[in-house]
């Protein structure tokens, strides 16, 4: 298994938060909640899918300006478009129809030993945690800046459990 880079700053804040849960009943995670403000949307609880607002906030939290949507697919559009995937980037993916308004949003930080992507993301099973993803449903990769450095693009392979993910809502 190879290193993990440092970096980007919101890759590295991103990983801050790393555990976080959605409360079960009627109490909700704060964290959550608070990046639904960072955001400017008006979600006040945490079942709201809320993989973009981890990412907005995330992004927010840096300084950088986020798309301010809870709409996964809002991403498609916000920043550089990449031709493949580096980590650090912004990746979105269809869920439900790749045709459909349904996605998921998250953060490249590799992929695991079958070629599938590692991604740091929100409401992964009701968490924020890293989850393996296929590439056949990347919608786009994203650099929220001017162009990632190219090491960047060499991604680590990071041990995972050989599963992919089927639970981003």
């Amino acid at each position: 298994m190879t290193k993990q880079p440092n970096g980007p700053r919101w890759l590295d804040v991103a990983r801050q938060y790393v555990g976080i849960e959605e409360i079960s009943g009627p109490r909700h995670n704060s964290t959550i909640i608070g990046w639904w403000g960072k955001i400017r949307a008006s979600f006040k609880d945490d079942e709201t899918p809320w993989c973009a607002g981890f990412v907005g906030g995330v992004l927010e939290e840096c300084g950088i300006r986020s798309t301010r949507s809870a709409a996964a697919r809002s991403y498609i559009k916000h920043g550089l478009r990449l031709k493949r995937p580096a980590v650090g980037c912004i990746v979105v993916f269809w869920r439900g129809k790749a045709n459909g308004w349904s996605g998921h949003v998250g953060f490249v930080v590799g992929k695991d030993k079958r070629g599938n992507l590692m991604v740091l993301g929100g409401n992964q099973g009701n968490a924020v945690n890293i989850k393996a993803f296929t590439k056949n449903r990347v919608l786009g990769y994203f650099w929220p800046g001017i162009a990632p450095f190219p090491e960047r693009y060499n991604l680590p392979v990071i041990a995972g459990d050989g599963r992919v993910s089927t639970n981003e809502a």
